[in-house]
């Protein structure tokens, strides 16, 4: 039996990665979040349920959604792993078509970015990423506001760690509103060719070295994540490559940024290893702000895509 074709998604208006929008659009996001931590009145999702689906356990992503639609006036339905037919072997497709029957829109947060592909192809409601292996472009967009509010959008930003879907992310976003980006990595954990391939045709590629204090010299922010991501198996030779060229960052490394610099990290923090206590706790460090700038974000990108 030839199986059924996905629902028209004509409508549809999903965000699987930074670059399912414009330029422009972005800005305007930026601009609509700032609005929104201005002033969180109004009620633009009355009467709308999103789905969360979480494969993946969460703290900012998840709280950040299910307060913002309340702030919204919207509903948020949290759909664990054991919540669904799923892990009894019901098919994604099947699931995104039952769920576009009931809700206006669903947040995905995946372990396999093929398995979100899926899912906004089958589902006839927006699909929004809440991470998965390849992408976070929700925290990019967190990430971005917080740099705005900072430092400036105009302003140089120094990467250190590893390549994961934070990173990747954040190299799209920089690339499509002009940010100074510097990624720094140990040899073999470079970006791919196809990141910076779509990073080009956004106005230019990051710079790339395996030299952290290269890098991080006169940055006006410094941003890292965890070595070893979740879900991902811990590697001691990945740790050790890490380690021994010098890529934790610490108040010496930081010290070669700007004087005015701030710190950034999406958390959770792994304390003594790709960052010390007293650069994450400095007031250098803006990842509390960075945190809370999850939820204007997101509200911005809710009342876009679903309302």
């Amino acid at each position: 039996m030839q199986m059924q074709p996905p629902h028209d998604t004509t409508e549809a208006d999903d965000f699987t990665t930074v670059d399912d929008r414009s330029p422009a659009a972005l800005r305007g996001l930026l601009a609509d979040a700032t609005a929104r931590a201005d002033d969180p009145s109004g009620s633009p999702l009355a009467g709308q349920t999103v789905a969360l689906l979480f494969e993946k356990p969460s703290t900012r992503t998840r709280v950040s959604f299910e307060t913002g639609l309340t702030r919204l006036g919207g509903h948020a339905q949290f759909l664990g792993p054991d919540d669904l037919q799923l892990g009894a072997g019901e098919p994604l497709r099947d699931t995104a078509r039952a769920l576009s029957g009931y809700v206006d829109g669903i947040v995905a947060r995946l372990f396999d970015h093929e398995d979100l592909l899926t899912l906004a192809e089958y589902a006839s409601v927006p699909v929004v990423n809440g991470l998965t292996d390849a992408a976070h472009p929700c925290q990019t967009l967190a990430d971005l506001l917080t740099l705005r509010q900072t430092v400036g959008l105009d302003a140089s930003l120094t990467w250190v760690g590893d390549t994961n879907n934070v990173c990747r992310s954040l190299v799209v976003g920089c690339a499509a509103l002009g940010v100074d980006l510097t990624v720094a990595t140990p040899a073999g954990y470079g970006l791919d060719d196809g990141l910076l391939e779509r990073a080009v045709a956004l106005g230019g590629p990051p710079e790339t070295t395996t030299d952290p204090a290269a890098a991080v010299a006169d940055a006006d922010a410094v941003y890292t994540d965890v070595w070893v991501s979740m879900g991902e198996d811990p590697d001691g030779d990945k740790r050790a490559a890490f380690v021994d060229g010098g890529f934790g960052v610490d108040s010496d490394l930081l010290g070669l940024a700007a004087d005015d610099a701030v710190f950034m990290h999406c958390l959770p923090a792994h304390r003594g290893e790709e960052v010390t206590e007293a650069v994450l706790e400095s007031g250098q460090s803006v990842v509390w702000q960075q945190a809370e700038n999850r939820l204007y974000a997101q509200e911005a990108l809710l009342e876009l895509t679903v309302g």
